[in-house]
């Protein structure tokens, strides 16, 4: 069986302290330096892949008006903005102009159809920018 002392190589006591409590907590600080260096350098080194991986300041000097609406957006969300009356004003807004603006070309191009349709009943069934009734050619 082994001693406490043949597992860590110190010196114990009769009770199981350290005969020299100075150097082992010198020895726990440098390792617990020596651990919080190596999580800095690897967080610096995790950022600045993410920096090179995201491109922010070619994004920023390509596009700064753009950066500047995406940070306040990003403010705003973090600032605890998402479940107030303003956002539930600007969501309604951008769903009515949304709106507005998908159902428009749809409601443009039925109603061109129709007064084409009507256009064409009122001719007598000549169809518009068509050739002469009887001619029989055909556009290509």
């Amino acid at each position: 069986m082994e001693t406490g002392q043949q597992r860590t190589g110190k010196k114990r006591t009769a009770n199981g302290r350290i005969d020299d409590p100075a150097a082992a907590a010198s020895k726990l600080g440098d390792r617990m330096s020596q651990t919080a260096e190596q999580t800095w350098t690897r967080a610096r080194e995790s950022v600045g892949d993410l920096r090179d991986a995201v491109d922010l300041q070619g994004r920023v000097d390509r596009h700064p008006y753009g950066t500047v609406a995406a940070a306040l957006g990003i403010g705003y969300l973090l600032g605890g903005g998402v479940f107030t009356p303003l956002t539930g004003r600007l969501v309604g807004l951008a769903v009515r102009i949304g709106l507005r603006l998908a159902v428009l070309p749809v409601v443009r191009d039925e109603l061109a159809g129709l007064a084409e349709s009507l256009t064409g009943a009122a001719d007598g069934g000549v169809e518009v920018g068509g050739g002469s009734a009887g001619s029989g050619e055909s556009k290509k």
